[in-house]
């Protein structure tokens, strides 16, 4: 193995997670305009800077050679008032991440790739996850789970229960937040020191 190939997967990894942050940006930029939406923050890997670790392509596996995290997908918090309109987030964050793509900013990311945990205010509660189909119930294998869909949009995925921790960035990856508006751009979230890699 070369280090190049070492250094270019470490590049796109980190564009990777770059990727998502300005994601995180445009999906918010939509959903702070809905009245329901009380805040927003990034949480999971792509809140964090990055980690050194053994990842799952064989070819690095194999040799015990490490790499920046993976980021596989884009996870938020999303507090909101009702349920009633989880549609039309779903359908908002669809709009600003294609329009972004189509308007050539580099954004690369589809709805697909979101993760949206529900949370209830004043109480942090999880209350679900946001569905990415276009209709619900779609009739596909997820929405056999109990619960699934009784709030439309509303996805329960079978087995999952929060880790204590879920929240744990959200004080620091809040990106916006109803009465205080944009607090910041994901872009501005922790980056890998330099020198670690």
């Amino acid at each position: 193995m070369r280090r190049a190939e070492i250094e270019e997967q470490n590049r796109h990894l980190l564009a990777r997670q770059r990727q998502f942050r300005i994601a995180a940006d445009v999906v918010t930029d939509a959903w702070a305009a809905l009245p329901e939406v009380r805040a927003v923050a990034v949480i999971g890997s792509v809140a964090k800077a990055l980690w050194m670790e053994v990842p799952r392509f064989r070819e690095f596996r194999r040799l015990g050679i490490e790499l920046w995290h993976e980021c596989k997908d884009l996870d938020l918090a999303l507090w909101l008032d009702t349920l009633a309109g989880l549609g039309e987030i779903r359908r908002a964050a669809a709009k600003a991440l294609r329009e972004a793509f189509e308007a050539g900013t580099g954004v690369s990311v589809v709805s697909q790739q979101l993760d949206v945990f529900l949370i209830e205010p004043g109480t942090d509660r999880y209350i679900g996850r946001l569905c990415s189909f276009a209709t619900c119930p779609k009739g596909k294998d997820d929405c056999l789970v109990p619960g699934c869909g009784d709030t439309p949009f509303n996805k329960v995925v079978f087995g999952f229960e929060p880790n204590a921790d879920l929240l744990a960035s959200a004080g620091f990856a809040k990106l916006y937040e109803r009465g205080a508006g944009r607090l910041r751009s994901a872009l501005d979230l922790p980056e890998p020191e330099a020198g670690t890699r």
